[in-house]
C-alpha cells in the first residue's frame, strides 16, 4: 500500500505492464508521468525503451511503428497535445494497433485555462479508440492493467484511452494498493506477436484500400468495438478474482436497486456524488448513481437495464457538446433511452468546466431539480450549475 498521486499511479501501472516502447511529450497535467517513468528507468525497474520526441505527433507516430513491429507501447497527453496528435491518433485506431494512452483531461482553449474539463477526451470519442474514465487513483492503476489485456485481446485489437480528470486526480494523493509483478503477470499475458511486420517477411501493401474492401474494414472495426462490451465486463470480473477489486465493468451502479431517481456521471465527481447520495439516503430519499466507465464503446444495454423503472434521470457533464448545447453524456444517454420503449424524463447539468469544482451544494441542487421532474414539473432541459 502506497500513497500515490494519480500520475504516479499511472506510472506504477505502466511499470507493472512493462511496455517495450514508451514515447511521451510533456504537457500539463500529465508531465510528471514522464518524470516518474524516467525514475523507474534509471533505477532499472523499468526495462522499456524510452523515446525523447519533439512533439505529441511524433510520440504517437513512433508508437505506431513500434506496435506494428509487435511491441507493447504507452504514451500520455492532454488538451492541445491531444489535438496536435490527432492525425496519427486516427491512424493508430484504424490500423487496429493495441496502444494504451492516458488522457489527463484538461480544458481546451479559448479562453486559456490550465484547468480540468473533459472536453479533450469527448472531442475524440468517435476516433475509434476504446475510452475509459477513472474515478480514483486506484482505478487509474487498475484500469491501465486491464487496458493492455483488452487492447491486445485477439478479438479486440484496438487502442485504449484511460482518461482521468486532470488536476483533481493527476495531482491528488490517495492510498493505492500496488499489485505485485507476479499478480499482474497472472492476469496479463504476453502480447501475441504473430501479426507483426518483419523485414524478412513480405506482407503486401498497407494502403490504398477502397470500395467494398474499405467498407468491410470499417465494419470489422465497428464490430470489434461492439465485442469489447462483453470483454470489459468479463475482464473486470477476472481482475476482481486476481486482485480483489472490481469496478462493475462498463458501468458502476451505486445504490440504484430501489432508487426512484438516478444521477449519471463519469470521472472523479462520482466520489462527491456518492457522498451526497449517502446523505440523501439517510434523509429518506431514494437516490442512486450510475458511473459510466467505458464511454467507448458506449454501454447502452447496461444503462437501459439499470435505468428501467426509474422516475427521472439527471446527467452531470463536465463538457459541452456544441450544436446540442448540452453535454456529450446526456446526448448519448438520451439516444439510449429510446430502447426503453417508455418515457423516463431526463435533465442535464453542465458543471466543473475550466477547473471549477463540482460541489456538494451543486449536486444537492441537481437532485432537487430531478425530484421536481419526477413529480411532473417541466424545468429547462439543461442547467448550468456553476452559473446559478
Amino acid at each position: 500500500m502506497r500513497v500515490l498521486e494519480g500520475n504516479e499511479a499511472t506510472a506504477y501501472g505502466v511499470l507493472l505492464c512493462q511496455p517495450d516502447v514508451i514515447a511521451l511529450y510533456p504537457i500539463t497535467p500529465q508531465t510528471s508521468i514522464l518524470d516518474y517513468l524516467y525514475e523507474f528507468r534509471v533505477d532499472g525497474s523499468l526495462k522499456s525503451e524510452m523515446l525523447s520526441v519533439e512533439s505529441e505527433h511524433s510520440a504517437m507516430s513512433a508508437l505506431i511503428g513500434a506496435a506494428k513491429a509487435g511491441g507493447r507501447t504507452f504514451t500520455a497527453t492532454a488538451a492541445q497535445g491531444l489535438a496536435f496528435m490527432y492525425e496519427p491518433y486516427i491512424l493508430a485506431s484504424t490500423s487496429r494497433l493495441p496502444i494504451v494512452m492516458v488522457i489527463a483531461c484538461r480544458q481546451m482553449q479559448t479562453p486559456p485555462m490550465v484547468g480540468c474539463s473533459e472536453e479533450d477526451a469527448m472531442l475524440v470519442r468517435d476516433a475509434g479508440w476504446i475510452q475509459f474514465h477513472a474515478e480514483s487513483c486506484q482505478e487509474i492503476l487498475d484500469t491501465i492493467i486491464m487496458a493492455y489485456k483488452l487492447a491486445e485481446d485477439s478479438n479486440v485489437l484496438l487502442p485504449v484511452n484511460v482518461c482521468y480528470d486532470g488536476f483533481y486526480l493527476s495531482y491528488l494523493s490517495e492510498a493505492v494498493d500496488v499489485p505485485t509483478q507476479e499478480q499482474v503477470e497472472e492476469f496479463l499475458p504476453p502480447r501475441d506477436i504473430s501479426l507483426r511486420l518483419e523485414p524478412q517477411k513480405a506482407m503486401g501493401s498497407f494502403g490504398g484500400v477502397t470500395g467494398i474492401r474499405g467498407t468491410e474494414y470499417r465494419y470489422k472495426h465497428a464490430a470489434a468495438m461492439e465485442r469489447t462490451k462483453a470483454k470489459i465486463d468479463e475482464f473486470d470480473q477476472e481482475f476482481q478474482q486476481v486482485f480483489g477489486r472490481g469496478y462493475g465493468g462498463q458501468i458502476e451502479e451505486y445504490r440504484c436497486e430501489d432508487a426512484d431517481i438516478v444521477l449519471v456521471a463519469v470521472g472523479s465527481c462520482a466520489g462527491t456524488i456518492k457522498v451526497v447520495v449517502d446523505k440523501k439516503r439517510d434523509e429518506g430519499a431514494k437516490v442512486g448513481l450510475i458511473r459510466v466507465r467505458s464511454f467507448r464503446p458506449f454501454p447502452r444495454e447496461r444503462l437501459v437495464n439499470a435505468l428501467m423503472g426509474k422516475k427521472a434521470i439527471g446527467v452531470i457533464d463536465r463538457n459541452v457538446c456544441f450544436g446540442w448545447t448540452c453535454g456529450a453524456l446526456f446526448m448519448e444517454l438520451k439516444a439510449s433511452l429510446y430502447d426503453l420503449h417508455c418515457h423516463i424524463p431526463a435533465v442535464n447539468f453542465i458543471d466543473g468546466l475550466s477547473g471549477q469544482d463540482i460541489t456538494i451544494r451543486h449536486i444537492e441542487r441537481a437532485i432537487d431539480i430531478i425530484y421536481q421532474v419526477a413529480q411532473g414539473k417541466i424545468p429547462q432541459e439543461v442547467t448550468w450549475l456553476g452559473l446559478e
